[in-house]
């Protein structure tokens, strides 16, 4: 297998954000509740996702040398925080219903630990520019995913007749649980 097709798939199906790492739980509960929003997220995590990799992995590699790699996680999460601002800006000209729809959520892509961890492990991985890119795009691909997948779950839930202690947040967590030991089972994939 290319070692890009390697690196794309790894980032989905093995090294999930969401399902195989537990990152990111918040907007992954908050943002499935139907699939147009779990889509508008995932684009949105997606087009921030590869933006931060891109701008981090040069200031990682060409500003922080010598004693400053200290300064990597302040200086990731606040061009994290920049780039979603440009979002923000972006989706309350552009698509104003998803913007509202997205509400606090919007936000929290800014606290978003699976992409500050995203980053981080194009660095921690030795990837090349490329394949940091290549690393992105999968993981942000592999969170859209269980996005859509929770979101098809919560239309069956609702449906189903859960047991009332059971309703609302439990069974989600329960349902995403169930999703993560089917993950699992793509470990040894690649």
């Amino acid at each position: 297998m290319p070692e890009a097709l390697s690196i794309f798939l790894s980032a989905i199906l093995v090294k999930n954000v969401v399902l195989m790492r537990f990152l990111a739980l918040c907007p992954f509960i908050g943002m499935s509740s139907d699939v147009k929003k779990s889509v508008g997220m995932g684009w949105a995590v997606l087009f921030v996702t590869l933006l931060a990799t891109a701008v981090t992995y040069p200031i990682y590699n060409y500003v922080l040398i010598g004693n400053l790699e200290f300064l990597q996680t302040l200086i990731f999460i606040l061009v994290i925080a920049s780039l979603v601002q440009l979002v923000e800006f972006y989706l309350k000209k552009a698509a104003p219903a998803l913007y509202s729809s997205m509400g606090v959520y919007l936000a929290l892509i800014t606290t978003n630990c699976a992409i500050l961890a995203v980053t981080i492990d194009a660095i921690d991985e030795g990837y090349t520019f490329v394949q940091a890119l290549i690393h992105a795009a999968g993981s942000a691909f592999g969170f859209m995913i269980s996005l859509l997948l929770l979101a098809g779950l919560r239309q069956r839930i609702d449906n189903a007749p859960v047991p009332k202690f059971l309703k609302g947040t439990p069974i989600l967590f329960i349902a995403a649980a169930l999703l993560s030991m089917a993950f699992e089972g793509f470990a040894g994939l690649i």
